[in-house]
């Protein structure tokens, strides 16, 4: 069974393109009260190890400074926009090392970006991405998907032979293992995403264009009769058509 990041699809990505070895977690970010200018970066709170060689190194830094305040920058005035900003008072934003373009959000204020995605997105294209995974938190959709645990307990194991503290990971691992979102919901994200955006400011082109230009990066995906998420060609549509 091909298993899916249930949170990961806003271009419909999934789990079988991230080694199980190689693709490991690098940093943890934390941006903590939005409410005001402040927020950490918190390589203590969660093993920034970059992983290569299966050997783990605590010596190269995972994520550059500037990179910890454009991801602040760009995610803080769409967590402001949302239905309820209360319920995502503290953001942790989870970096994984993978080339794809990819992001996650994993329920209640905790999101996953690739390096992929802060490498080859310019800020409107990084904007999109985290406004449509901002709206899928805010909906409620995470806590909706239906987790498949099975493995779980294993793959903790086999990680912890190569980096040592890894099952600390299998709760966040639980939440991300999960069923893709349904068409309804990727639709309802993709509009709630736009409203968010104006809201922040942005126009809904801010969301075309990232819906484009993902198409563009990694081609077209999803459609056909046994998909659950629908083609990027589709949403794109969808979103022309909003007034």
């Amino acid at each position: 069974m091909t298993r899916k990041l249930g949170s990961c699809n806003f271009h419909n990505y999934g789990v079988k393109q991230m080694s199980p070895v190689q693709r490991v977690l690098l940093a943890t970010i934390l941006l903590t009260s939005f409410w005001n200018t402040s927020y950490a970066y918190s390589p203590a709170e969660t093993p920034a190890r970059f992983h290569e060689d299966s050997r783990p190194s605590r010596e190269r830094s995972p994520i550059s400074q500037s990179q910890v305040e454009r991801l602040r920058r760009v995610m803080l005035p769409l967590v402001k926009a949302t239905d309820h900003p209360g319920h995502l008072q503290q953001i942790r934003v989870r970096v994984i090392d993978d080339p794809k373009i990819n992001a996650a959000s994993a329920g209640n204020g905790e999101f996953y970006v690739t390096t992929g995605l802060l490498n080859r997105a310019n800020d409107d294209e990084l904007r999109g991405v985290l406004a449509h995974e901002i709206a899928h938190d805010d909906l409620g959709h995470p806590a909706k998907v239906q987790v498949l645990g099975t493995g779980l307990g294993l793959g903790a194991m086999l990680l912890e032979q190569f980096i040592p503290g890894s099952r600390s990971f299998a709760p966040i691992a639980g939440a991300l293992i999960a069923r893709g979102y349904s068409r309804p919901q990727e639709y309802e994200a993709d509009r709630h995403a736009v409203e968010i955006l104006r809201r922040a400011g942005y126009p809904k082109d801010v969301m075309i264009h990232t819906l484009t230009w993902l198409t563009q990066a990694e081609g077209n995906s999803g459609g056909g009769i046994l998909s659950t998420h629908p083609a990027t060609s589709d949403r794109i549509r969808a979103l022309k058509a909003l007034r």
